[in-house]
Formats: structure tokens, C-alpha cells, sequence
């Protein structure tokens, strides 16, 4: 590890998957040099709080935020935000083109092919890249915690082999897991509100959080089933309906068979049923992202959040108050695949409130918070959901849409946004 850490320069330029796909000793054993001249790190949704990125000399672009980010952010670190959805990474990474690239993997099988175990997301071609350039360097960590996914071979295999990287290094690192969250009664009631959209074998996408998550959760306890699943991220939830018998992936229209996914985050239960399950394919992002290919399945139903909708149907999800929060990731590339076609449906689902400071605040209002930023533009939304019903915005005229998020909004909030909904358009 030390001679792999001494292998980059003073002044010099790194790239880094996003999360799962970081490799954590190796990052970590940078921390330990306090030469640091000009080093510029590219990556997203940092794993761990890694001492690297707090050394002077050191500036850290990121695509995605995490709680590791806004910590650094905080702490005065060189830290700056790449607006771009997860797609675009791959042009950004291949514009930086930075000189050392480096990932996890799994170790090497009996024929030398090391997986990209939890991540395929947007650096494989700049790995390759790298591999191939004498001058570039590509490091691999081999985590032997790691579990050995599969990709679609040959045009995507998933792996790199030993053959085409120039350093190896081994680390028995604890992989990112994140734990399941009880969910609320709110949640709840979300969750049975978009239940009501999802048939027998709907194509399913979910990201991030508890109310997705309980979604799933009562998917898998409900009757129906012979689901789908294409989703950007594969959660535990996700996994759990596997195991209820509930996923065929029959009646996709790509990649039928099999779940497809380009990156997973959760538990370690999660990561150990992962391990060579040729049920579960990981793609690069730019397959599994690409609002063409997602349409092309059958009955596409997307679920995500957002932290706040205005009356004309604009979506924040990754920052608020002008502080960034996470980032794009995919969601408007799955939101928008309500636009293509009838049957698929994108809901929006976020709880009518939010405490700030101890008061409650509505996350309906009226025109975003000022320092707020569009993360999905209006034009988009499909179906917004709350415990308190449903608004579909699908064809709606600007003022029916108000009308419609109003009536979903909390009580103590109605009122004044029904009346701004009747000055809308």
C-alpha cells in the first residue's frame, strides 16, 4: 500500500468511482502524506470521512454529496460541487482525464478477472483508459470483502483483469453498508398511496430512502408480484422482494431475466446474497441511465423523492438554502420516463412537512426556497404523493396542477396555497 500511495505526485491528478466503487484502504493511506502540492481528486459520494481531504494542497470535486461532503464542506475543506447527473460523469471523467485512476474490486478469479463487485456506475472506460496509457496509472484494491457480481459479457463485463492493471493492492477493508431505517407512519401512507400505481409486472426503480424502501416493503407483502426490477441503485428493499418470490423480470422488454442495476448500497446481508447472484446485472450508467433503454421496458414505474415542489411542478432534490445537499444522480432520467409513454408513471413522493429549527415548514410551496436549485424541471413531473393523496400533473394546465399539489399539501397549509394555485398560469 505505501509503495502504491507513493506512486502519485505532489502535483498530480486523481480519479475515484462513486461510493461503493471507492477503494477505501487506499484512500485512506493517502491521508498519511502531508506533501500535498496541487492534488485534484474527482469522485462522488465519499464512503468515509478520509483524512486526505482535509491536507492542504488537496481540492476534491464531487459529483454527489454525502454526509461525508457536507462534514468536510463544513470543516472548511477544499471541497466543490460538479453539477451533473450521473450519466454526464462519464464525459467529466474523461475531460479530467486524471493521470492515476483507482477502484475496488474483488479479488481475482481462476482466470485472473477481478469484479467491480458493487459498482459499475461511470469510471470502467476511463479505467480502461488509463490501463492502456504508458503514462497513466490505473490501482486496483482488492478488497477481500468485496462480493463477486456479475456484469452482461462480453460487452460488459463487469471486471478487470489482472493483466490490465498496473498496480494491485490488497485490503480487507469493511465495505459501506447502509442500514435499513423503521419506517414512519407517514412513510406508510406514502407508500400505500403509490402502491395504487404499481400492477403485476411492472418494471420497478426506486431510489434512495425510507419511503421508497417501505414501498418495496409492502410490495413484498402484498398480493401481486412478477415484477421487474431497473433501477440505478439496488437496495436491501430490493432484495427483499427477490426473496418474496415478487421479482420475475419476464416482462421487462430489456434485459428481461434478470435485475439490472449500475451500483448497490445497504447491508451486509445485502452484499453477501449479491455474491455471484446471476440474477442481478450491473451495467455501466450510461446503459442503465439512458431514458430511451428504461422506457423500452414494460409498465416502468420510478419512485424517488425530493426535498421540495413549488405549485408549477419543479422538483428539489439536491440542494436547499443554497447549501448542496447530495446531487442529480438519475432523477431525472427516471422521472422523465413517464413522458414516453402512457403506462409508465414516475412518482414523486416526499412528506407534506419538514422540520426546520423546530418549526414546521411545507415542503408544497408556492415557488421554491430562494437558494433552492431545480433538480427535475417542471415539464417532467409526473405524479407528486404525500400522506395526504395523490396529485397527478400529467396533462394538467398550470393552474390545475397548483390546484392538485395544494390539495395534497398539509392543512395548516391549504388554504394559503389554494388560493396562490388560483393566480398560477
Amino acid at each position: 500500500m505505501e509503495q502504491a500511495v507513493a506512486l502519485l505526485r505532489p502535483r498530480d491528478s486523481l480519479g475515484i468511482p462513486l461510493g461503493p466503487g471507492q477503494p477505501p484502504g487506499f484512500l485512506h493511506a493517502l491521508g498519511a502524506r502531508d506533501d500535498w502540492e496541487d492534488l485534484t481528486v474527482f469522485g462522488a459520494l465519499l464512503g468515509d470521512l478520509y483524512e486526505l481531504f482535509t491536507r492542504r494542497g488537496v481540492r476534491y470535486l464531487s459529483g454527489f454529496f454525502g454526509p461525508a461532503e457536507r462534514f468536510l464542506v463544513d470543516s472548511g475543506a477544499d471541497v466543490e460541487f460538479i453539477p451533473a447527473d450521473f450519466r454526464r460523469f462519464i464525459p467529466i471523467a474523461e475531460r479530467l482525464a486524471p493521470r492515476v485512476v483507482a477502484t475496488v474490486a474483488a479479488p481475482p478469479d481462476s482466470e485472473g478477472n477481478m469484479s467491480l463487485s458493487l459498482h459499475a456506475g461511470a469510471t470502467i472506460g476511463e479505467a480502461q483508459r488509463a490501463a492502456a496509457d504508458p503514462d497513466r496509472v490505473l490501482i486496483v484494491e482488492c478488497n477481500l470483502n468485496c462480493p463477486r457480481t456479475l456484469g452482461m459479457p462480453p460487452e460488459h463485463p463487469h471486471a478487470l483483469h489482472v493483466d490490465q492493471v498496473d498496480v494491485i493492492v490488497e485490503s480487507d477493508r469493511p465495505l459501506l453498508v447502509l442500514d435499513e431505517a423503521q419506517p414512519t407512519d407517514v412513510d406508510r401512507a406514502i407508500a400505500r398511496n403509490a402502491r395504487s400505481f404499481i400492477s403485476d409486472g411492472s418494471t420497478l426503480q426506486t431510489g434512495i430512502g425510507g419511503i421508497p424502501s417501505t414501498v418495496v416493503g409492502l410490495l413484498a407483502t402484498d398480493e401481486g408480484g412478477d415484477y421487474g426490477i431497473h433501477s440505478e441503485m439496488f437496495t436491501t428493499g430490493l432484495m427483499e422482494l427477490h426473496r418474496a418470490g415478487k421479482v420475475t423480470n419476464l416482462h421487462k422488454g430489456v434485459f428481461a431475466g434478470v435485475s439490472v442495476t449500475t451500483f448497490a448500497a445497504g447491508t451486509l446481508e445485502l452484499y453477501r446474497w449479491l455474491d455471484a447472484n446471476d440474477g442481478v446485472r450491473f451495467l455501466p450508467v450510461d446503459v442503465v441511465n439512458s431514458p430511451h433503454i428504461i422506457a423500452a421496458n414494460h409498465n416502468v414505474v420510478a419512485i424517488n423523492g425530493a426535498l421540495a415542489v413549488d405549485l408549477w411542478g419543479q422538483a428539489a432534490a439536491d440542494s436547499m438554502n443554497g447549501h448542496q445537499y447530495s446531487g442529480i444522480g438519475g432523477h431525472e432520467d427516471f422521472m422523465a420516463v413517464s413522458g414516453y409513454e402512457l403506462e409508465d408513471r414516475s412518482l414523486l413522493c416526499l412528506p407534506s412537512v419538514a422540520l426546520v429549527h423546530g418549526k414546521r415548514v411545507s415542503r408544497i410551496d408556492v415557488a421554491l426556497p430562494p437558494g433552492a436549485t431545480v433538480t427535475t424541471p417542471r415539464h417532467q413531473l409526473d405524479v407528486v404523493i404525500t400522506e395526504f393523496g395523490i396529485a397527478e400533473l400529467r396533462g394538467r394546465t398550470v393552474r390545475e396542477r397548483g390546484r392538485a399539489l395544494a390539495a395534497i399539501s398539509h392543512p395548516e397549509f391549504r388554504d394559503e396555497l389554494g388560493e396562490a394555485a388560483e393566480q398560477l398560469g
